[in-house]
Formats: structure tokens, C-alpha cells, sequence
């Protein structure tokens, strides 16, 4: 089997160029389901659906958690696929087997007045602080992933019409500003950015004191500062600050619907610009929901 299992590391690292991360993650589940083959004294191409399901109920009873087992058994599955492609095999003893049901965590969310508390913390006196500002309450403003808030470009926001393009891949969408939220980012266009920037040429909305795109390790020490100076709590990530941006406009009555294409989730949008600016009903939904609008 090792010798099978190095065909199949070497495949997923140069064929399908997956990231170290990933490779590391396949090869500790697989290596942990080769030795438990080995002390069975069974052979991998010979494993049936039953002793998938015995190693299933292997891991359980040595308390590896759902999320642990269905990661695991994702990758048996991936190996095996390979194998029954490269015809080493006939067939995939997972095919049909189902992963464990994994609890789905209750995503952490700030109060509003924790989050009013958080936003305050940045002082526009300098030019980080103006930065800091602008970058918390427009992660708020806009519910944005912290991929897609350091990607932004310059071009990408509309200061005068108030509202942000977040392309993911081929997908776009636009997300409509706060007031408070466009104060803040004019404010760091117009007076900080382009005296952080180095070079003229940086398209990066968001930069760093060396006038460089801001990074997500960078996004997240800014965020675990001002929680530290606001005495907060709760475990506050860049995704809580989009947990928090959603909730808030469910509660203050936005529709589902809405929320969901503010929030660019897949299944509402399509490869096109689902929502144009153009579209009032968002802009009003919006506005009438969002705490900080």
C-alpha cells in the first residue's frame, strides 16, 4: 500500500497542484488508515464497504471527533477513487457510505453594543488609526470575507454612489455602504492611503504601514487589538464581524434572500453580477436593517 499511497501523494501534489496544507491533511489521514490496516493483517485492495464501516467504528470508539472521521474517510475515499481510475482496483469499498453527521457549531456573534464598542475603538488621529477605522467598520458595513476585504482594489469601491464590488473568481456582486462606513473609508482614501502608499502604482484599497496589501495575518492582529482594547470577551475573528453582519440584519427584519446576496453565498448567485447598485429594493433593505446605516 505505501508504495500505492506515494502514487496517489505525488498525483495530488503535481496533477491536481493541491496546497501543502491539504497534501499534509491527506497524508495523516491515510498513513493513520494504513497502519490500522497493517495490524488487521488485511490488504488495502481487498477492503470491503464492511471494514470501512469497521474503521469507522474504530475511530469512534478511540474518540475522534465527527468533523475528524468525515475529513478521514474523504480522503480514503479520494485514494481509492484514484485506484479504481488507475484500474488498480475494481472497485471503491466507500461508494455508499455515508460520513458521520457533524453538529453544526452556532456561529459566534457580537451584541450590537459590542459591536459599537469594537468600532469606536480606532481613532482616526493617525494614519493607521485612520486605516483601522475605516477597514472595522467597512468589514462590518459589508459583511465581506477577510480574502475578499484584502483583495479589494481602489477601483472596486464607488465613494460617490456608496457601494463596493467584491469579485470572488468569476463572481461579483456589489454590496451597498453604511453612511458611517463611507465617512470612514472616504476619509482614509482622501487623507491617509495615498500618503501610506509607496508606490503609485498599488492598487490595494487596504495597505500596511510599509504601504503594501494588507495581509489576512495582518487583518487579524488589527482585530484582536482593538478587542483587547475594548475588554471584549468573545473570540472576535474577521468572520464573526460577518456572522455578526448578517444577524443583525435578520433581526432589524432584512429578508433571507437578501442577506444571502449581500453575502455573495453560492447558491444565490450566479456567475454575472447578481445585484446591480441599480437595484433600490437592496439599497432599502439595507438602509432600513443594517445598525450602522
Amino acid at each position: 500500500m505505501e508504495e500505492q499511497l506515494n502514487l496517489f501523494f505525488g498525483f495530488l501534489e503535481n496533477d491536481k497542484k493541491v496546497s501543502s496544507n491539504t497534501l499534509q491533511s491527506y497524508k495523516r489521514d491515510l498513513k493513520q488508515f494504513e497502519k490500522y490496516i497493517q495490524e488487521k493483517g488485511e490488504d488495502y485492495s481487498k477492503i470491503t464497504d464492511e471494514g470501512i464501516k469497521t474503521y469507522i467504528k474504530y475511530m469512534q470508539e478511540i474518540g475522534k471527533k465527527p468533523s475528524t472521521i468525515s475529513r478521514g474517510l474523504a480522503s480514503i475515499r479520494s485514494f481509492y477513487q484514484y485506484e479504481v481510475k488507475e484500474q488498480k482496483i475494481e472497485k471503491d469499498p466507500t461508494e455508499g457510505i455515508q460520513s458521520p453527521k457533524i453538529e453544526k457549531r452556532v456561529p459566534s456573534v457580537l451584541t450590537s453594543n459590542e459591536v459599537a464598542l469594537l468600532l469606536e475603538q480606532p481613532k482616526n488621529v493617525d494614519l493607521k488609526g485612520t486605516r483601522d477605522k475605516a477597514m472595522l467598520e467597512f468589514a462590518y458595513a459589508t459583511g465581506m470575507r477577510v480574502t475578499e476585504i484584502i483583495s479589494l482594489n481602489i477601483e472596486d469601491v464607488d465613494l460617490e454612489r456608496g457601494y463596493a464590488t467584491c469579485r470572488n473568481g468569476k463572481k461579483e456582486r456589489t454590496v451597498p455602504l453604511g453612511n458611517i462606513s463611507l465617512k470612514a473609508l472616504k476619509d482614509y482614501v482622501q487623507n491617509a492611503r495615498d500618503v501610506m502608499i509607496k508606490d503609485k502604482n498599488e492598487k490595494a484599497l487596504f495597505v500596511n504601514v510599509n504601504g503594501q496589501r494588507l495581509t489576512r495575518q495582518g487583518f487579524w492582529k488589527i482585530i484582536k487589538y482593538y478587542k483587547e482594547q475594548a475588554h471584549i470577551e468573545k473570540d472576535i475573528t474577521p468572520h464573526v464581524l460577518r456572522h455578526s453582519f448578517a444577524t443583525h440584519l435578520l433581526q432589524n427584519g432584512a429578508d433571507l434572500k437578501s442577506i444571502q446576496t449581500m453575502l455573495g453565498h453560492s447558491d444565490i448567485l450566479s456567475t454575472q453580477i447578481y445585484m446591480q447598485f441599480q437595484d433600490e429594493t437592496l439599497k432599502n433593505v439595507y438602509k432600513k436593517a443594517h445598525p450602522r446605516a
